[in-house]
């Protein structure tokens, strides 16, 4: 297991080693139940991360609607999630500290958080936006494509033209693209978001890193990725409000998670 790191404690560290673990499922289990262990001891952080979240993704939809662009809502709700990790940082640092016995105070959680943009975790997040944009881009072209000359038909209430021969092939390339990126995304930053919270690395290394643990526990992170992903979706269905209690859930569970996967040292 990886020990606990502030992350302001950088000037003395030495040389990082990060090994990639052996898991199970019940060291999903595990984490998901000292994640929920961790929103209960301080609900305040969870809820005030996730309604960052939460009011993002209902402004964000709520302005294509208003723009006459709901033919763009789709992929937008379908992308959104893939930006999760990224907002759930805080929630690493109040998990951390609740480990280590550190006070939870708003300044100090806040002010790690602010911090990390003079570290490497704006580079991953520049990663991750480039996927949610190149996915949505890559989602209008398909629909371009299958689609783009159905110019009688208006798909956003005549449904029926994704029953055609092109509107089905439309989906099925649609999803494949859309699950090849989602894997690819969830594999380089399902245990780096944490690690480069956790220890000095590079944002490369702690991809390539993360890209190992799932690899080399491919079954275990597959059922971990089908968990975030089913959460995500029930969460999302009633206006993105269960989001308040999954994405703390989540985010906490995801640094215990990280803890089993990956042992740093020398941090």
């Amino acid at each position: 297991m990886a020990q606990a790191t502030h992350p302001e404690d950088t000037s003395d560290a030495g040389p990082v080693t990060v090994t990639v673990n052996t898991v199970e499922v019940s060291d999903v289990k595990a984490a998901l139940a000292a994640g929920w262990a961790d929103f209960k001891a301080a609900p305040a952080f969870g809820l005030f991360f996730s309604a960052v979240y939460v009011f993002g993704g209902i402004a964000m939809v709520y302005i294509l609607l208003a723009t006459g662009k709901s033919w763009a809502t789709l992929p937008i709700i379908v992308g959104f999630p893939l930006i999760g990790p990224f907002a759930a940082v805080g929630l690493y640092e109040v998990s951390r500290r609740l480990q280590c016995g550190e006070p939870l105070d708003w300044g100090g959680v806040l002010g790690v958080v602010v911090r990390e943009r003079s570290r490497q975790m704006p580079s991953i997040a520049a990663v991750i936006l480039i996927f949610f944009l190149f996915w949505n881009f890559l989602a209008h072209m398909i629909f371009a494509l299958f689609l783009g000359l159905q110019v009688m038909t208006n798909v956003t209430s005549s449904f029926g033209v994704f029953l055609t021969p092109n509107g089905l092939m439309m989906l099925a390339v649609g999803t494949a693209v859309g699950a090849v990126l989602s894997f690819v995304l969830y594999a380089i930053t399902v245990v780096s978001l944490p690690l480069l919270l956790d220890a000095e690395v590079d944002f490369v290394t702690a991809m390539i890193k993360s890209f190992s643990a799932v690899t080399e526990n491919l079954g275990v992170m597959l059922v971990w990725a089908a968990i975030v992903a089913a959460l995500l979706v029930a969460a999302m269905i009633p206006a993105f409000l269960g989001l308040f209690l999954v994405l703390p859930l989540l985010g906490h569970a995801t640094w215990h998670l990280y803890q089993r996967v990956l042992t740093v040292s020398g941090a």
